[in-house]
């Protein structure tokens, strides 16, 4: 059986091993979530809601500790662990307790007058079982936000966390079995690749997949052949652009902020800096100046962490290479680790970057800020819109007329004007990306409603013998027709002789 290694990367120490599921158990696991299903999906939302409050109560009293675990699981510094992981999962859960009634109720819509009598309405339907694969970077509120969405729309829940992070899996085991649910609602699967094909081969209702674009591509094609639905949270190159109005310090604290927070393992990191070309050396200095003041170590008194997933440094390694060797030069720090067994990546800042390299590119993750100039609007347009993703984007301006105008030609899932990464922050925003950063979106009343079926309902009286649509058709019921159609839609009506007598006889007969 295969096992995974509990390890923390800051430190390098092994805390144990976790068996991975065998093919057998993700079978067992997904028949009992199905069967869950039939009792959970008619449980009010009342109930469910009440369950949410009792796991916020939970987290809220246990969230230094968890954080800390966290900490030891992904090598992120404790303070980042509890705003990052903790608050923001409790803010999510807060934000369902005030307004899942509104968003899940049975939304009335309008019916068109010639409908009457009919009434219309949407009905929110729990799909199923819900297959979770969350990612290891934030390794916590990226899979307990998602799951615990699913759980307020009916559905029950299998969750794979990433193999990268095992002991936070573990840790999301321990939360659902402190603030017990039915058997089967929720269940965790641990283990890798193998773990997560064996899920999707075992058909859910729903996948919800953040991670990887090569991945989530696979988990498409899987999906596809039997028609399961998938939202895809995958990667980001997320632009920053700076105009020269804008505010120096703070874009320059942001810059630093959104570049490094996590050690840059955010998909919505600021990957790329376009500044105007007027302010780019004064610009340039005060980043430097605010990366060099950060202090790097594990867990506390340091503001970035090491790095979570070894893999990664390999990539940041590439891509800061390749730069360099085309001609890029190191403002700050570079990409080799001290010793080569350590975690620790400091923060690297590049200058004389191209369009045309990796480091501009493709999804570095890491603390690199590769920085370039631009001369005009359309330019830093063109710039920000030549890459394959579109996750997170934001411009800096006091023109809030400029500002607005890029920032809604920005092919972008979410932007921020003055800010940076904050999009996801705010539940009432729906959260995804365009191209190659993913399909659909959660977080917001559009998000919830993702993990159900809308189901429309038209409602008729049901007190008329027939309906002017049925049979047996007539040349009465012809000349209804484009009566009405010339009354309803032209410009003016020119109602042939006989017209109003057809329009009465249908009329009579409906009833």
């Amino acid at each position: 059986m295969a096992v995974l290694t509990l390890q923390n990367p800051a430190t390098g120490q092994t805390t144990g091993t976790l068996e991975e599921a065998t093919p057998e158990q993700v079978q067992q696991t997904m028949l009992r979530a199905r069967s869950a299903f039939a009792s959970w999906s008619k449980t009010t939302l009342a109930e469910r809601l009440d369950y949410l409050v009792r796991l916020r109560h939970y987290l809220a009293l246990h969230g230094e500790e968890l954080a800390l675990k966290i900490s030891q699981d992904t090598g992120k510094v404790s303070l980042e662990a509890f705003m990052t992981e903790i608050f923001v999962t409790l803010d999510t859960i807060r934000f369902y307790e005030k307004n899942a009634h509104r968003m899940l109720s049975p939304q009335k819509v309008p019916t068109n007058l010639v409908l009457w009598p009919k009434k219309s309405y949407i009905h929110y339907k729990p799909m199923g079982v819900v297959a979770v694969i969350s990612p290891w970077n934030y390794p916590f509120q990226l899979a307990v936000i998602p799951v615990l969405s699913a759980l307020v729309a009916g559905n029950t829940v299998i969750l794979k966390p990433s193999e990268v992070t095992p002991a936070t899996g573990m840790l999301i085991e321990e939360l659902f079995r402190a603030v017990p649910l039915p058997d089967g609602v929720v269940s965790v699967l641990h283990g890798g690749r193998e773990v997560g094909q064996a899920l999707v081969s075992e058909r859910p209702d729903k996948i919800f997949f953040t991670g990887a674009v090569a991945t989530g591509k696979k988990i498409m094609a899987a999906a596809a052949e039997h028609l399961i639905p998938v939202e895809l949270e995958l990667g980001g190159k997320d632009p920053m652009i700076v105009f020269e109005d804008a505010h120096l310090d703070r874009a320059a604290n942001a810059a630093v902020w959104g570049a490094f927070t996590n050690s840059g393992q955010v998909c919505m990191s600021v990957e790329r800096l376009y500044v105007h070309e007027s302010i780019y050396a004064d610009f340039l200095e005060r980043v430097k100046q605010k990366a060099s003041a950060l202090r790097q170590g594990y867990p506390d008194q340091a503001e970035i962490g090491s790095m979570t997933s070894p893999q990664q440094i390999g990539i940041v390694r590439s891509h800061v290479e390749e730069a360099l060797a085309k001609g890029a030069a190191v403002v700050l720090g570079g990409s080799i680790p001290a010793t080569p067994d350590s975690m620790f990546l400091p923060p690297t800042i590049l200058t004389n970057v191209t369009a045309d390299m990796k480091i501009m590119q493709e999804e570095t993750f890491g603390p690199v800020l590769p920085i370039m100039t631009f001369a005009t609007e359309d330019e830093a347009v063109r710039l920000a819109n030549s890459s394959p993703y579109g996750l997170n984007a934001s411009v800096w301006s006091q023109d809030k007329t400029r500002a607005r105008r890029v920032a809604e030609q920005l092919e972008s899932g979410n932007v921020c004007i003055n800010d940076v990464i904050i999009s996801y922050a705010n539940p009432h925003l729906p959260f995804g990306g365009v191209k190659q950063s993913g399909i659909g979106r959660y977080r917001g009343p559009s998000g919830l409603q993702a993990f159900t079926h809308s189901v429309s309902i038209i409602h008729d009286p049901g007190t008329r013998k027939r309906e002017v649509n049925w049979y047996p058709y007539t040349e009465d019921q012809r000349r209804l027709f484009i009566g009405l159609t010339e009354l309803l839609y032209a410009r003016k009506p020119t109602w042939k002789q006989g017209t109003l007598g057809a329009i009465w006889r249908e009329w009579k007969r409906l009833f």
